[in-house]
This record gives C-alpha cells, structure tokens and sequence, in this order.
C-alpha cells in the first residue's frame, strides 16, 4: 500500500510541476486574468462599444436643436444674353438725345429770327410811308439825336446772325442720353449673391425636447446591449476556464491511474513467476492498463482542444501554450456565497428587463415626437443679402450695401391624409408591445434564478457527497492494496477497488466544477456580471 501511495502522489507530483513550468508569457492565467483579456479582444463587446459612442454621438445632435442654427450661402450666376429694359428704337434716341435736341432748338430759332426779319421789315416800311406823309414830322424825327441813334443801331444789325447766338447743348445732352441709356442696359452676365441666414426655433411642440430625451435613453438602452455581451462573454470564459480545469484534473487523475495499472502491471508478472499469480491475473490487470492509456489519450487530446477554444475566447493564437493558475489544485476552490438578492434589485441590474424598459420609454417619447408633429410650429428668421449687381441705389456692379430680412414663420398643419394621427397611434401601439414584453421578462428572469438557486444548491450537496464517497473509496483501495500486499485479497478486487477510486475521484472532480459553472450560471441571472462593476 505504501508503494503503490507514494507511486500516486509521485506521478500527481510530476504533473503539477509540469503545469507550473508551461505558462503563457511565464505566468500562469488566473480566470480573471482571462476574463480581461477576452473583454479587452472581443469583437462583440468592440461592436457594442462603438454602438455605445454612436448613441452618445446622436445624444450631442438631438443638443443641437436647442441652438440656433446659422448658415453662410453663396451663388454665382452667368448670363450668356443680357437684359434691356427698353428697346433698341428707344435707345438710340436715349443715346442721340443732345443731336436732336439740338436740331430742334437751331430750327426754331431760324424761325424766329425769320419772323423777326420780316417784322422789322414791315415796321421800317410803314415808317417810310409815315415819313412820306408828314414830311415836317419826318424832318422833326431825322434831326433827333436819338433817333439817329436808332437808326445807327437798325443798319448795323443782320437778323440772320441772331441764330448764332443759341448755344451748343448736343454733347452733353448726348452724354446725359447716354447715361441713362447705360443705367436701363444693367450688365447681368455675370451675378454673385451671398446670404447669412439665422433660424431659431421658439415653439415645436415639444418635439426637441422629446427627441434629446429619446437620444439620452436611447444611449443608456446601447449601454445596456453592451452589457448584455459583456456578460455573455463572461459567462463564455468562466465555462471554458473551468471546464480545462476540469479535465486538467482528469488527465492528472488518468496519468496517475495508468502509472498505478502498469506498476501493478509489473508486479503481477512477479508473482507469476514467483507461481503465487495467474496469466489470468495479469490479463486483467493489462486491459485496465490499455483503458487506462486510454483514458489518458483522451483526455490529452480533450485538453487540448479545450485550451485552443479558451484561446480563442481571450483572443490568443489557437496553438498559444497556456497554463491555468488552477490546473495544479488537487480540489476545485469552494464557491463564496453572496448575499441573496431581492428580485427588484435584479430586475434593475439584468441588462434584459432594462432594455425593455428603455425601449418602452423610447417609444413613449417617439409618440409625443409624432403628436409634436401635429401642432402649430414658430421661428424666428433673419437674413442679410448681398448681391452684385444689386438695385439699392439705382442698378450698380457692386456689392456696396445689404439688406436685412427678418421675421416670424408660422407652419400649422392641417391635414395630411392621417398620417401623423396613424403615426402617433403606431408609437403608442409599439410602447405598449415593449411594456408588455418586459412583464413577460421579469416573470422568465424570475424563474431563471429559481432555477439557478436550486441548482446551485444542488451542486453544492452535490459536491459534499462526492467527497463522502471519494473517502469512502480511499479508504476501500487502501483495504484493497494490504489485502493484496499480504496475499489474502485476488487482483479483480483491487481493480474493482482502483475503478471506484477512479470514478469517485472524477465525480468529485465533475461535482466541483458542476458547481462552478451553476455560480457562474447564477450571476448572469442575478445580473451580477456588470460591466459598471468593473471599471
């Protein structure tokens, strides 16, 4: 018995100092070590984290509406044809204005002086006869000094040079023509426009305030989903964390069966020639050795497999060699027990029955956004305008001067076939469907952690009762090994008694973990695998 106890602890020995030489970057990784790890490479939880910002982004646009809302615009334009206000007839007479003019007044004035001519003509006529007739009054008036006078003035003057005196007004007036002329063909070829334009709402009906309520729900509902994943990922790794341990455990329990079989292997084939066993001893003894080898292989290649999906999980390369910090524990660590928690504080820590309940809110304040819709909508509007060319003095290629609008735009609704109505009574109606789904929620989660609770309990007696048996079965191979060391006890019973040991021990090693793996279980239920927790 001594021999084949030393053999035992000797070969578990040689396995835990194994395990404690090959770890991943020399250390070995405790389940928290793996937990960080695949929350910091989980492309899920990356995904829910960018959803998460995403939300906080729409949370500062929905902020934005509370703002007013400026702009700057700018146009340029090109004309291939220009614009005349008058016609082409009444343009050149605009342009040749001073000409004609002209020509009218030098007209007239040649008239004029004809007239006069022939009116002084007549008047010197009707004096001759005069003097003619009276010749003692003509003697009188041609010896007057000042008619003498008179007469000096009348022969030295030339009626046809009165028209000369009219002055010269054809180049301006042509000028002025021209001018006006210009200013009634604008050059619109080529027109810029620039435009700042302020908008500020005033009334809505609620519609901005509703829809930054909705954004601020909408980012806690995206926080939520985040740690909807992040506990589905924990949950992940704690299962393939302790399921190596698991069978970690049972390839240092398979390892040191085998070892045993074949030591007793070797013995058997003493006694055989010592004439003290049978060939039919040994022959019993080497099938439980294969089964043995067997069992090992398995779990060998299990272990593998489970440590590339582990791997996986925590973002490591498949073919990583990594050791657990509890591969090398002889027992699984015990659970500690938390403080049971009342239902309510559950429901407000599962991440499930939270997005429900933001979901309904949401929908709630979309029915209001809708009604908001409906009602009566007021702004306040100004805009400064400049153009080129522009027409606040006279039409001018400029860009002297602007114009200030303001003002108030009303826009009342009136009917739009109902749809803001159907609208309205869909967001009630989807508010409704979310509320009634988390009633349904809290009664799933209710029962869940029942569940769990028993379940937890169960592994937990469980486990007591394994040890118990594991004990028992200690306790019956050491019987086993002094009967078979003195002669007394034949080989079937100290393989039935070897079998028990080794399915004890694996129910002890599958009760443990069971146990692991029902707390694990239950935190998720409870919500306890928060991500607020952790930071």
């Amino acid at each position: 018995m001594k021999k084949l106890t030393l053999l035992l602890v000797l070969s578990l020995g040689a396995v835990n100092a194994l395990a404690q030489e090959v770890a991943y970057n020399g250390q070995p990784l405790t389940l928290e070590d793996c937990r960080e790890m695949a929350i910091a490479r989980s492309k899920d939880l990356e995904q829910a984290r960018i959803q998460v910002k995403m939300a906080d982004y729409d949370r500062k646009i929905a902020l934005a509406n509370y703002f007013p809302n400026i702009s700057a615009k700018g146009a340029y334009l090109y004309n291939n044809r220009d614009i005349a206000l008058i016609g082409s007839d009444q343009s050149a007479l605009l342009q040749n204005a001073g000409t004609l003019v002209q020509g009218q007044m030098d007209a007239a004035m040649a008239g004029a002086v004809q007239q006069m001519g022939g009116a002084m003509t007549a008047k010197m006529t009707q004096l001759m006869t005069a003097i003619q007739s009276n010749p003692a009054l003509a003697m009188e008036y041609m010896g007057s000094p000042m008619w003498q006078t008179i007469l000096g003035m009348l022969q030295g003057v030339d009626p046809s040079s009165l028209a000369g005196l009219m002055p010269n007004i054809s180049d301006p007036v042509n000028a002025i023509g021209q001018d006006i002329d210009k200013a009634l063909h604008p050059d619109l070829h080529n027109i810029w426009m620039g435009a700042v334009t302020v908008q500020q709402p005033v009334f809505v009906g609620g519609k901005i305030i509703y829809s930054n309520q909705m954004a601020a729900l909408a980012q806690d509902l995206a926080a939520s989903k985040y740690d909807m994943k992040y506990a589905d990922v924990v949950l992940d790794v704690d299962q393939a964390y302790w399921q190596i341990v698991s069978i970690a455990e049972k390839l240092r329990l398979a390892q040191a069966y085998a070892d045993l079989l074949h030591q007793m292997e070797h013995d058997v084939q003493l006694s055989i020639e010592s004439g003290v066993a049978t060939e039919s001893d040994a022959l019993q003894v080497k099938v439980k050795a294969n089964e043995a080898d067997m069992m090992r292989t398995k779990a060998e290649n299990g272990l593998t497999l489970s440590k590339m999906l582990l791997c996986k999980r925590i973002g490591l390369p498949l073919e990583s060699e990594i050791v657990l910090a509890d591969e090398k524990l002889d027992a699984v660590p015990a659970v500690p027990y938390a403080e049971e928690k009342s239902m309510d504080d559950i429901y407000a820590r599962r991440p499930e029955t939270r997005s429900l309940q933001l979901a309904s809110q949401i929908y709630d304040r979309k029915a209001k956004v809708v009604r908001a819709d409906m009602m009566p909508q007021v702004a306040l509007t100004a805009n400064y305008l400049v153009t080129n060319p522009n027409a606040f003095n006279g039409i001018q290629n400029t860009f002297q001067g602007g114009m200030l609008v303001a003002g108030v735009m009303v826009n009342v609704p009136i009917f739009h076939g109902l749809e803001y109505v159907n609208k309205y009574k869909k967001a009630k109606a989807e508010a409704l469907l979310y509320r009634t789904q988390y009633e349904d929620a809290r009664e799933l989660i209710r029962l869940q952690v029942t569940q769990q609770r028993k379940l937890l309990g169960e592994a937990s007696e469980k486990v007591d009762m394994t040890l118990s048996n594991l004990e028992s079965a200690e306790e019956n191979l050491r019987k086993a090994t002094v009967g078979y060391e003195a002669g007394v006890v034949p080989t079937n019973t100290v393989l039935a008694a070897q079998t028990a040991w080794l399915s004890a021990h694996s129910e002890y090693i599958d009760a443990g973990i069971e146990l692991q793996m029902a707390a694990a279980a239950l935190n998720k239920a409870e919500g306890n695998y928060h991500s607020t927790d952790n930071k």
